[in-house]
């Protein structure tokens, strides 16, 4: 058996969730019902299926990388992309994010005029982009 990377492990694992929740789709669009198939599409995916050439595998563990920078996995798209990035945002030091929480001048981020049209229940502010946002908070 190949020892896989914890990147590798990442990626079956994420599929083996997709699986069990019913959001996994084969290559022909139909859910995926086989546990058996789930592991070898969570394998393919990983780049560690000892079905493909080592070529096809870089390849495809490069297309899974994407895929997931991208929000584009099963998971992300429903669970929202921020789920697999939890990590990340919980790295940070409480410094950088107190540097960085007002942008210079008096300019605000979308996501604080977002939060601010939450506080104020402003109806249609999920899909209002930053100019919108700010109308609709007269600012």
């Amino acid at each position: 058996m190949v020892q896989q990377s914890g990147e590798q492990k990442k990626a079956v694992s994420r599929v083996m969730h997709e699986f069990k929740h019913g959001e996994l789709k084969s290559s022909r669009g139909g859910k995926v019902k086989s546990r058996r198939q789930a592991v070898a599409i969570g394998l393919s995916e990983a780049g560690a299926s000892n079905q493909q050439s080592p070529g096809q595998n870089r390849r495809q563990y490069a297309r899974t990388k994407h895929k997931e920078r991208h929000g584009e996995t099963a998971q992300q798209e429903k669970e929202g992309r921020r789920a697999i990035d939890r990590g990340a945002s919980r790295r940070r030091s409480t410094s950088h994010q107190r540097s960085t929480s007002r942008p210079r001048g008096s300019e605000r981020t979308r996501a604080q005029l977002y939060k601010e049209a939450q506080r104020r229940k402003i109806p249609g502010r999920s899909r209002m982009s930053k100019s919108q946002l700010q109308r609709a908070l007269g600012k």
